[in-house]
């Protein structure tokens, strides 16, 4: 690539946060985050392909579940339906169908490009189809047993279905997000055949897009006359304020998270005790007090309400699909939905506005490589989870303005195969436009695009050169592989090990951390009550009520991940996360030692959530992990590894 490339003076990008005064700024170095958003509108203005291709997030786990579905229709073996009741699925078929959830879970942002593409569909049909609640797979006793123990008295149950709290009820611990700033970071608990080829991208002009990749990746510090428009963080922030209220505004709702009726005379619900009854009710296959519950339920929820009705309608949904046996086929049936990959970047995009999650990652992440690739002339990312390439942008920039050039190279995509007849097709796309973005950057580029289940990849697939520094980069996705609870060949292990076989010079490790994946149903739905409680909190403080990409993003990825979570069961629960100290545990096990954290890097992730975002996001750390959170509940976590 001969293409000439012009030095440009580095300044900070940071720009102030109408709460903070000047003299609390911190100068802290530029991210190139802007060329993220830059990144995402530049595809939704150019690719209008885009509305016709399904979103990357989905999961080879539902094309399973989908494809065994048809198998056993083919083949006339339907599963005994010993908990169903037809009156029941007929009654809320449509409330059903109108409100789950689709096919994408957004928590890392990676990217691919197909130069050299080792690409294999190689997913595993599963032997059966789990039935209602547990169909009749062998752990059916094990998780029978444990639920009738999470159970009380049903008398309990025929008291409560007002769900007012003035009822004489057993008391409930409800929790309380607004007030879950004492939770220590040191204490916690433990698509189809596509109509679109490849060669359609490649035939655009360069000459074309040469000032609109500009725009795209270059940080506007760098570029301030590619760049007259306000930050892109700002607008959308003041795109989502509602008319009329101010952001985070509880109105409807009291601090215990009940919700308030409105009109004349005003009730005060419980919702999440609501939901934990109803829980307990499905738990003990009790259908008359579970449906005269979320009945109940209903009548205070809405998926426009605010963030405990929203959460409230999501996981009503999901505990009216486990207590109808459908949890797997219609968590399933939405990866056959084709949720266009442009609705879902707009969605993305509002996310990553209002929430410093990724932006943190990928600073964390992008600024530990740079440091440690300083000088070399060759460098390997192999990236598991690389979805449409959001890290990448940033870190390319910042390479190319290295002093003596900017290195070679060479990303691995991983991610799991998309359905249809080309498996590996939308890895392939996000590689060629990093290849393009490579070019205009005078960067040498190499891509090797894999898409297929994780712990089935060999060391071969990844095409290991000594002579390159090798980095490992996985941010939030190991969580949707399976763990030794449902195969006995680990292969969350499996992954590790693989890893570990690749002698990385660094693992960068992001997790989900979450307590929601244990085998009993009880503990686990009120886990989830706790962590996706905390979500729409979030949401609800910095995001308007009437954002229909908020909504969206709720949608598709905070209702879908809820349904998996409390509705799905055995290898169909695919949403599987763990604490950061397990994760230190099995990475531990697996031969890797734990590098201290960066000062510098910390330093700036702090100062930037203080002077760009709410201030109940939090940053802390333990055991040289970073820990983000939101009012104190740890929500990711992040830290550097090497083989031992």
């Amino acid at each position: 690539m001969n293409h000439n490339f012009r030095n440009y003076p580095v300044f900070s990008n940071d720009t102030h946060h109408e709460d903070v005064a000047p003299e609390e700024e911190v100068s802290v170095a530029c991210d190139y985050f802007d060329g993220v958003f830059k990144y995402i509108n530049q595809m939704l203005m150019e690719e209008d392909h885009l509305e016709n291709k399904p979103c990357m997030f989905q999961d080879c786990s539902a094309l399973q579940a989908t494809e065994k579905s048809f198998h056993d229709v083919l083949v006339q073996n339907y599963p005994p339906p010993p908990y169903q009741n037809s009156a029941f699925l007929d009654q809320n078929a449509d409330n059903l169908n109108s409100n789950l959830t689709g096919t994408c879970s957004s928590h890392g942002s990676n990217s691919s490009t197909a130069v050299n593409t080792s690409v294999e569909s190689n997913w595993v049909r599963h032997q059966h189809l789990v039935g209602p609640f547990f169909g009749q797979s062998s752990l059916f006793d094990h998780h029978f047993q444990s639920d009738l123990q999470y159970c009380g008295s049903s008398s309990n149950y025929y008291n409560v279905v007002d769900g007012l709290l003035r009822s004489p009820v057993t008391p409930v611990h409800v929790f309380d997000s607004a007030n879950e700033s004492q939770f220590a970071w040191k204490n916690h608990l433990p698509e189809e055949r596509s109509n679109k080829q490849l060669a359609d991208y490649a035939e655009e002009s360069d000459s074309e897009q040469t000032e609109l990749y500009d725009k795209v990746l270059l940080c506007p510090s760098i570029n301030p006359g590619l760049h007259d428009d306000q930050s892109a963080q700002k607008e959308a922030r003041n795109e989502s304020e509602p008319n009329g209220q101010a952001q985070g505004s509880k109105r409807g709702k009291d601090r215990w998270g009940c919700s308030k009726k409105q009109g004349n005379a005003r009730e005060l619900v419980d919702l999440r005790g609501l939901l934990t009854l109803c829980a307990q009710a499905v738990a003990c296959f009790d259908s008359r007090t579970a449906n005269e519950l979320l009945k109940r339920i209903r009548q205070h929820c809405s998926s426009h309400g605010d963030g405990t009705e929203r959460m409230a309608h999501y996981f009503s949904n999901a505990l009216e699909a486990r207590l109808a046996g459908t949890g797997t086929e219609l968590y399933a049936a939405f990866a056959a939905r084709r949720i266009s990959a442009a609705e879902m970047l707009k969605a993305h995009r509002a996310y990553v506005t209002a929430c410093p999650f990724q932006r943190m990652s990928n600073i964390f992440a992008n600024k530990s490589i740079a440091k440690l690739a300083m000088g070399v002339t060759r460098l390997h990312i192999v990236d598991f989870g690389i979805l449409y390439g959001f890290q990448w942008p940033c870190i390319m920039q910042g390479l190319s303005l290295r002093p003596g050039g900017p290195p070679k190279l060479r990303i691995t995509g991983i991610d799991f195969p998309q359905t249809g007849f080309r498996p590996a097709e939308r890895v392939e796309e996000t590689g060629l436009r990093l290849a393009n973005y490579c070019k205009r950057f005078n960067i040498p580029f190499e891509y090797n695009a894999i898409a297929k289940k994780w712990d089935t990849i060999q060391l071969d697939d990844i095409r290991i050169d000594r002579d390159e520094m090798l980095i490992v980069n996985c941010l939030y996705r190991l969580r949707n592989v399976l763990d030794e609870t449902v195969l006995a060949n680990n292969p969350r292990d499996a992954v590790l090990n693989l890893v570990r076989r690749m002698n990385p010079d660094m693992f960068m490790h992001g997790v989900a951390h979450g307590s929601y994946n244990g085998p009993y149903f009880g503990p686990r739905f009120r886990e989830a009550q706790h962590h996706f409680s905390a979500l729409f909190d979030m949401f609800d403080a910095n995001m308007g009520r009437k954002d229909e990409d908020r909504l969206m993003f709720e949608r598709e990825v905070f209702g879908r991940e809820a349904m998996n979570v409390i509705a799905c069961e055995v290898s169909e629960r695919v949403e599987r996360p763990e604490t950061y100290k397990q994760w230190q545990a099995r990475n531990r096990k697996a031969g890797f030692r734990q590098l201290p954290l960066d000062r510098d890097i910390m330093e700036e992730v702090r100062t930037k959530v203080k002077q760009h975002y709410h201030k109940d996001f939090v940053v802390g750390e333990d055991s040289n992990w970073m820990l983000q959170g939101w009012k104190g509940r740890v929500m990711y976590a992040l830290s550097n590894w090497k083989p031992v």
